[in-house]
């Protein structure tokens, strides 16, 4: 089932998690992971797994198939030991029931019973997450209302679409303001409308605090909603990198006719090549470009269109696995 693990059997009695004053002086970093390793067998599922999450931010998680993703989340969830390594999650070890009390957690594959309503599923998860029965029906119609069930919430669950499930799963990985949600493929099964829903849910949850840890093989979508990500193959990260770093304009293409050598013009701006009749300068400043084009100019050429040029998500993210940019194998979960 989607949702937090508590291991609390009675619900009235369960800790509501720290007060306000107590996040307050909790450490910055959500996650933080070293060296962590996952072995079954002779089989390495997750070698040396070393990034840091922060707390308030939406950091996305990518990899090619097999990188080690799955295995990833379910040793900071602690539904899986690690065979070496450790780590921490909202400041306690791998596994501690402490902190699985203040995570959210939708995994790309669930079911609930058919014969269940909305409102059902989402009471039998407040009472599975230890939340004070009193708060159970302001949880519950918060939740439907954030992911857009509240005219379904009376509905049998086996008359819903594979959209409406996912929806139902987000709302119950919601449940109880988690500080930290973990969100598996939590647009595959949507519409482009249920998607920009989704952003703007993830949105929310950024603005009043909550760390979102977000899978997703759909770049485009992690490009819109994280401000870091983390790249990973064969259970190492690549690379760390802020997502407003990588989409700033990092370059520019200019096409110029009448030149025969404007590569050493530009070489002084820039990493230059040509690409067809498009002259390409990489790591050029903005405030240059101007300059660059009147070089260009007073040295005889003809200056038709000046682009600027940003590497996107998927070019890093192709770049960094050694993949042919026009295959899309490379771009899983």
């Amino acid at each position: 089932m989607a949702g937090r693990k508590r291991t609390s059997t009675a619900p009235e009695a369960a800790p509501a998690g720290p007060d306000p004053a107590e996040r307050s002086i909790e450490p910055a970093v959500a996650i933080e992971t070293r060296e962590l390793r996952k072995q079954f067998g002779r089989v390495v599922a997750l070698a040396d797994l070393t990034m840091t999450v922060r707390r308030g931010e939406v950091f996305g998680f990518l990899g090619p198939n097999g990188a080690g993703k799955t295995t990833a989340v379910k040793l900071l969830l602690g539904l899986a030991k690690p065979t070496a390594g450790g780590g921490t999650v909202l400041g306690a070890s791998l596994g501690d029931v402490r902190a699985r009390t203040r995570i959210g957690y939708l995994p790309e594959l669930f079911r609930y019973q058919g014969w269940m309503t909305a409102r059902e599923v989402l009471a039998l998860h407040c009472e599975l997450a230890g939340l004070p029965r009193s708060s159970w029906a302001k949880e519950i119609d918060e939740a439907l209302a954030l992911v857009g069930l509240v005219e379904r919430a009376d509905t049998k669950v086996q008359g819903f679409s594979k959209g409406m499930q996912q929806r139902l799963g987000l709302g119950v990985a919601l449940l109880g303001e988690p500080e930290l949600v973990v969100l598996d493929e939590p647009t595959s099964a949507l519409d482009p409308v249920g998607r920009q829903e989704v952003r703007e849910i993830i949105g929310s949850l950024r603005a009043r605090g909550s760390t979102v840890f977000l899978n997703s093989h759909l770049l485009t979508e992690v490009e819109r909603v994280c401000d870091r990500v983390a790249i990973i193959d064969r259970g190492r990260v690549l690379t760390e990198l802020s997502v407003a770093e990588l989409l700033r304009e990092n370059g520019v293409r200019i096409r110029v006719s009448g030149l025969a050598a404007p590569v050493r013009i530009a070489g002084r701006f820039g990493r230059a090549r040509l690409d067809g009749e498009w002259l390409a300068v990489d790591a050029v400043e903005d405030a240059r470009v101007p300059a660059l084009v009147a070089e260009l100019v007073e040295a005889g050429g003809a200056v038709h269109a000046v682009v600027p040029r940003r590497d996107s998500l998927e070019d890093r993210f192709l770049s960094l696995l050694g993949a042919d940019p026009g295959s899309s194998s490379a771009v899983d979960r």
